[in-house]
């Protein structure tokens, strides 16, 4: 019986077992003289050393899981399951070992010192990361930070006079322009695919900041984190996503321009986390929310048929501050044209908190220029930091059996110290037992520092806190983790 194809967009990195798909870019370098032959000789010879493998290993992990219990079987495996409660239809704990999993992918050398760039979906969650050069020499690689918004990753290995890439202004791409694919698909090590630049600033809703080069170079599974170069052999993309009904190469890849990468890449190495200006808005290509109001029997007329649609407004962000209003529409911005969302995030992409940005709208068809200053998700222009446990002044350990059978819990971490800190501040004293933080359960120290991590970054910086105190009392918390 034949089968419906849909569309799928998948990451571009080769797993043992499970195979994630892949993400190969393809970008144009310099242009050809009409009637001349292409010859992308020299663009592969220069651009192959930079490309490496990576290799990601996350091992196997003894978990504590609930289970619903079958009184049957309990029954039969245990014959006194079913009257000491372990069956009944209730829920079990049990301890169960996941698989070690490895996983493929590639990364580009950007540095003689050995900073490689990645995609983030190529090292997320990984123990080890092992990367092998062109040469076949292997490095082991630390995270230096990673931007899941972008889907970008920093790391580094050890080592001097490294073949690093050249780069490339990705706003100099044109659209028809040759460009090669370097990576690692399907374990096929030091492999290049050629092609053209398609489209540029593609939306495709897989990330929430993106402006993708479109290409259709063949690209597959262990491709991404590689390589998008022009025919002079200067990166302009990193692989990342795959456009395909079927899993793999079918049509086109999607590669994140240079033009995002550098001010990633900058941010990382100097702060760690990505210093992320927003102007504040939520809205559209003009084109889908007109074409969405003609569905509904309604007729649009905004004056134009590009931008950027405005249908919500933040208080106190950059577009507050413009005078933008629910309904206009943003022409450009710093004196650069936009026609659709993705090149509104691409410029914006370059910028931190502090920079200054000059929007052109138009409000009722009327056109309005305004500068004005950008500021970070949480509304200031100060330096953003992950923070971790440090940042409590408090050592913790999970609870013991003995304290889940006295208080009648089944999870959560003790305060077994409180030094200076978040939580003396905020008068938590030892003893204390955690259970919940920003509503995500906490079974482990790991699960604390996650959602520390995630709060110091966010747009509310604040760790709501729930527990019990060794008495049964509960009691709830809130700790800011800026300071004033």
């Amino acid at each position: 019986m034949m089968k419906k194809i849909v569309n799928y967009l998948l990451p571009a990195i080769c797993m043992v077992a499970i195979i994630f798909s892949v993400a190969a870019f393809n970008k144009a370098g310099a242009a050809t003289p009409a009637g001349q032959p292409v010859d992308l000789t020299y663009a592969a010879e220069k651009a192959l050393p930079s490309v490496v493998h990576i290799k990601y290993v996350q091992n196997s992990k003894i978990k504590t899981v609930e289970v619903q219990s079958d009184p049957f079987s309990d029954f039969f495996s245990d014959p006194f399951g079913g009257f000491f409660g372990r069956g009944n239809g209730g829920t079990q704990k049990r301890q169960v070992q996941t698989p070690k999993k490895t996983a493929t992918g590639s990364g580009v050398i950007i540095s003689t010192d050995g900073y490689i760039v990645t995609n983030n979906h190529v090292v997320e969650g990984a123990d080890e990361l092992t990367v092998t050069l062109n040469d076949n020499q292997e490095h082991s690689a630390r995270i230096i930070g990673t931007d899941k918004t972008t889907d970008l990753a920093l790391i580094k290995i050890d080592g001097k006079n490294l073949p690093a890439i050249t780069i490339a202004n990705s706003e100099d791409l044109k659209i028809g322009e040759w460009v090669l694919a370097v990576g690692n698909p399907l374990g096929l090590n030091n492999t290049v695919t050629a092609g053209i630049v398609s489209a540029k600033a593609r939306s495709l809703g897989a990330n929430n900041v993106e402006s993708f080069i479109q290409t259709d170079a063949a690209i597959n599974a262990g491709n991404s984190g590689g390589a998008l170069v022009n025919t002079r052999g200067e990166l302009v993309g990193i692989n990342a996503m795959l456009y395909s009904p079927t899993g793999s190469y079918s049509g086109y890849g999607f590669a994140i321009p240079t033009t995002i990468m550098n001010k990633i890449v900058e941010d990382l190495k100097k702060f760690g986390v990505v210093q992320r200006a927003w102007i504040g808005i939520k809205g559209g290509d003009v084109k889908n929310y007109v074409d969405a109001q003609k569905e509904q029997g309604k007729e649009v007329d905004l004056g134009t048929m590009e931008g950027i649609y405005v249908d919500e407004v933040m208080d106190e962000g950059a577009a507050f501050d413009a005078g933008i209003k629910k309904g206009d529409v943003i022409i450009s911005a710093d004196g650069q044209k936009v026609t659709r969302m993705a090149e509104l995030q691409e410029i914006i992409s370059k910028k931190r908190p502090g920079d200054k940005l000059t929007i052109t709208y138009l409000h009722n068809k009327k056109k309005i220029t305004e500068t004005v200053v950008l500021k970070n998700e949480q509304g200031n222009t100060k330096v953003v930091k992950n923070a971790d446990l440090d940042v409590l002044g408090a050592n913790f350990r999970e609870i013991t059996e003995a304290q889940k059978k006295q208080l009648s819990i089944s999870y959560g971490i003790e305060v077994i110290k409180v030094n200076n800190g978040k939580l003396k501040e905020t008068g938590i004293a030892r003893g204390f037992i955690i259970q919940r933080v920003n509503d995500e359960t906490i079974k482990t120290i790991d699960d604390m520092q996650k959602v520390v991590k995630d709060a110091s970054t966010s747009k509310d910086p604040v760790l709501y806190i729930q527990g019990i105190y060794p008495t049964g009392k509960k009691a709830y918390f809130a700790v800011p983790l800026q300071n004033e």
